[in-house]
């Protein structure tokens, strides 16, 4: 009967063989899913004797990852902001870049004499996770998630039912960019939109190419749905609503003009930790 550490020790090699990046951590997530415990505990059990109704599903969820299916997809769950989401392939998986315009967001807000967002609209939210970690760092604000695809409005909605987040502070619309909005207007609007050019999605990762289409597909040179959100920007912000923007490298520059041409101010373009240029921010008039 093998021990968690001898599985541990047998798995490992196993995942960096089949390409798995980080294979060890890994390796340590699925035991600890299967076991139903915390990674860390692992280590406090390294002699723990593991029965063959144990091992059978571990082999199963160690072919699905050899094969490219995400580690949060397996896991169904992914940490953003300190707190777990709920994560599977009905929405985009979240990436650290996007963890840093979220705190980028609430650092402008921290400014002396900065006034807290009442209304915020989540455009193309997918799994809920900006919106609803603003909806979290606010929590007097109204709170609008907006995707086109009903799927991620779904998984959103679960998401805002695990955090106990109100009914009445969250809503969730289905709608292609701004179309079901109406008049509406908000005093801050935060969009993690598709990027990448249609021709270049075969060249992802295969985990990344585990995301949904929809949520990849920027159009034929990938900022097509950004530049239609800029252009429609101004007419659903409050006066000196904040915008910002999580979008692919290589493109702020030009999308950064589309806002100056759209009459918006202060637009300001920003790299995210790898020094690669990803966010724009600015303000209406």
């Amino acid at each position: 009967m093998k021990t968690v550490l001898e599985t541990l020790r047998s798995g490992t090699p196993w995942l960096e063989k089949a390409g798995v990046e980080n294979a060890r951590l890994n390796m340590e997530h699925l035991l600890a899913k299967v076991l139903g415990c915390r990674r860390m505990q692992l280590y406090m059990d390294f002699d723990r004797p593991l029965a063959e109704e144990q091992l059978a599903p571990l082999r199963d969820l160690l072919k699905r990852r050899g094969k490219g299916e995400p580690l949060q997809h397996l896991l169904g769950t992914v940490e953003f902001m300190g707190r777990e989401f709920l994560c599977d392939a009905r929405a985009l998986i979240p990436r650290p870049e996007t963890e840093e315009l979220v705190e980028r967001i609430l650092a402008e807000h921290k400014h002396e004499g900065s006034t807290k967002p009442a209304d915020i609209l989540d455009m193309g939210t997918g799994s809920g996770i900006i919106g609803l970690s603003l909806a979290v760092a606010f929590p007097e604000a109204r709170v609008v998630l907006a995707d086109i695809s009903p799927d991620a409005l779904a998984l959103a909605l679960a998401n805002a039912e695990r955090l106990g987040l109100p009914a009445e502070r969250v809503e969730f619309i289905q709608s292609n960019l701004f179309s079901a909005l109406g008049g509406r207007r908000f005093d801050l609007i935060a969009a993690n939109l598709p990027y990448i050019a249609a021709e270049e999605i075969h060249e992802l990762s295969r985990e990344v190419r585990h995301d949904p289409v929809l949520a990849l597909d920027g159009g034929p040179r990938g900022t097509e749905i950004i530049e239609a959100f800029i252009s429609a920007l101004p007419q659903y912000l409050t006066l000196n609503g904040f915008a910002a923007l999580e979008v692919g490298a290589g493109q702020t520059a030009a999308l950064a003009q589309d806002m100056r041409r759209a009459i918006l101010r202060d637009v300001v373009a920003a790299d995210d930790l790898s020094r690669r240029d990803r966010f724009l921010f600015c303000r209406a008039q």
